[in-house]
């Protein structure tokens, strides 16, 4: 953890989260610094703050995520993700919601791909009417939007928050 607080305030949140690795009253500057050295060590990195010290860090990190809506225009151009609450235990969830949403997109490119490979081939080979042809292309149309709305069923998405976090090296700033 990554942060311009002191040490207590830091330890605290950071025992909530199960985060052991904590650095405190640290600058702008040096959280960039350290984003750098985390992603030499070990590839990607995402970092999560508020963006109102920490923007220069999150432009540095691969992934940027802004936590609470008093998130300086700054930050939020930067941010990948932006979570509207001050709320640490929805970004599980915003993740799960943007794999699915990319599943979904991706399923709706191939039925698009299909729908027109499908019109193609009776175009040329005559097998379908005007009528029939515009039926057809209606009818993925629909499937695609009815694959989209899926989307609206949030809720079967996990909304829990790992209980360790072993995952891996983890940069969270204030």
């Amino acid at each position: 953890m990554l942060t311009g607080d002191r040490q207590k305030i830091a330890d605290a949140i950071a025992g909530r989260l199960g985060i052991t690795n904590v650095r405190t009253q640290l600058m702008p500057e040096e959280k960039s610094a350290a984003i750098k050295s985390i992603r030499d060590q070990a590839g990607t990195v995402a970092m999560v703050g508020d963006g109102v010290n920490g923007a220069p860090a999150l432009a540095t990190a691969d992934v940027a995520v802004v936590m609470g809506a008093v998130g300086t225009d700054v930050a939020l151009e930067t941010a990948d993700i932006a979570l509207m609450a001050d709320d640490l235990t929805k970004l599980p969830y915003a993740v799960a919601l943007a794999r699915r949403s990319r599943r979904i997109i991706n399923q709706n490119i191939v039925l698009s791909l299909t729908a027109i490979v499908v019109m193609v081939a009776a175009a040329l080979t005559g097998a379908f009417t005007l009528t029939q042809g515009v039926f057809v292309n209606e009818v993925y149309a629909l499937m695609i939007i009815a694959n989209g709305l899926r989307l609206l069923r949030a809720n079967k998405i996990v909304r829990t928050v790992p209980t360790s976090a072993a995952a891996g090296p983890v940069a969270v700033t204030s």
